[in-house]
């Protein structure tokens, strides 16, 4: 089992997630992990800067610790001949610690350069397939081309790849996306603890690293951190349909006014009691999961980082080694 940290790139600008990344490497986290996208949830996070170029500042600035992006999208508002393009390069400069995380994305990110974001999950799940084909086909060296229904290439080369790829994790809420994780992916990667997800991943064959969020708001006392959560992060408590159709931060406002403090307790791990998050990891693993991203909505990065370090770390790598 790993343990990651999520970036949170809506809540902090550029600079903030460098050094947030580097006190991560320091205080023994396996990975950092930050969102893609050009949009915050809400307006009131106020940042949501370049992920790519906040991730080659954290390559050059750290040396162990690996990288991955928490998803990105190549079907939109990037070409996915820009996504191998720049997960090559990534890779090549943090020396192999880079997982290209790939997902149908959200219309809060995709909608802007306005050529629209399809309504029907299937037409998304086949511009997926499509990405991953042409990312893969790049991959392999050379000039290609590529023909599909919605998604061409032509002529393009990737001239700087590294001699050992990324890994590719593949975001999968249901059967259909796992399935596909399994077949042009290299690992699946989740938001939710269901072991259904891993289970027709598995069966389909995929045999790779699998990826997912567990949501927690770390504060000393548990009020301080419900308080945080519900402040920045009770988009969270809406579901999937919902975040993955809403346009802009104020609809997201809106959807998540009847959001209660009791909502949040009951989504995410609050306060600063470490049984609880070693339970909330458990859940987790229990559900197949061995990739796990500790996603803090509380109000104090550097408490939480502190918090792993001296009192949480330990306490779950004895977890996993109990679980064998």
């Amino acid at each position: 089992m790993q343990i990651g940290y999520k970036l949170a790139a809506e809540g902090f600008g550029p600079a903030e997630l460098i050094r947030q990344a580097v006190r991560a490497e320091a205080a023994g986290f396996d990975f950092v992990e930050i969102s893609d996208h050009f949009h915050p949830w809400l307006d009131n996070q106020g940042h949501s800067p370049f992920a790519w170029t906040v991730l080659g500042a954290i390559a050059a600035k750290t040396e162990r610790i690996g990288l991955a992006t928490g998803v990105t999208c190549p079907t939109v508002r990037y070409h996915p001949a820009i996504v191998a393009q720049a997960a090559a390069t990534l890779a090549l400069v943090s020396e192999g610690r880079f997982t290209l995380g790939i997902g149908s994305g959200e219309r809060l990110n995709e909608h802007v350069v306005g050529t629209g974001f399809p309504d029907a999950v299937r037409v998304r799940h086949r511009m997926l397939r499509e990405a991953l084909e042409i990312i893969r086909l790049l991959w392999r060296g050379g000039y290609q081309s590529y023909q599909g229904e919605y998604l061409q290439l032509s002529d393009a080369r990737i001239f700087d790849l590294p001699d050992e790829l990324p890994v590719v994790a593949v975001a999968a809420g249901g059967p259909a996306a796992a399935r596909l994780a399994a077949e042009l992916g290299d690992g699946l990667f989740a938001t939710e603890p269901k072991p259904d997800i891993v289970e027709h991943y598995q069966s389909s064959g995929g045999r790779g690293p699998r990826y997912a969020e567990v949501p927690v708001a770390w504060a000393p006392d548990e009020e301080a951190a419900v308080a945080a959560a519900l402040e920045t992060s009770r988009w969270a408590v809406t579901g999937w349909k919902v975040m993955s159709e809403l346009p802009n931060p104020a609809n997201f406002a809106a959807a998540s006014a009847t959001v209660r403090p009791d909502d949040i307790r009951g989504a995410f791990t609050c306060g600063s009691v470490p049984d609880d998050y070693v339970r909330a990891v458990q859940e987790y693993r229990d559900a197949g999961f061995d990739r796990l991203v500790l996603q803090n909505a509380g109000p104090d990065p550097d408490g939480f980082i502190d918090f792993y370090r001296d009192e949480l770390r330990a306490r779950l790598g004895s977890a996993a080694a109990a679980a064998g």
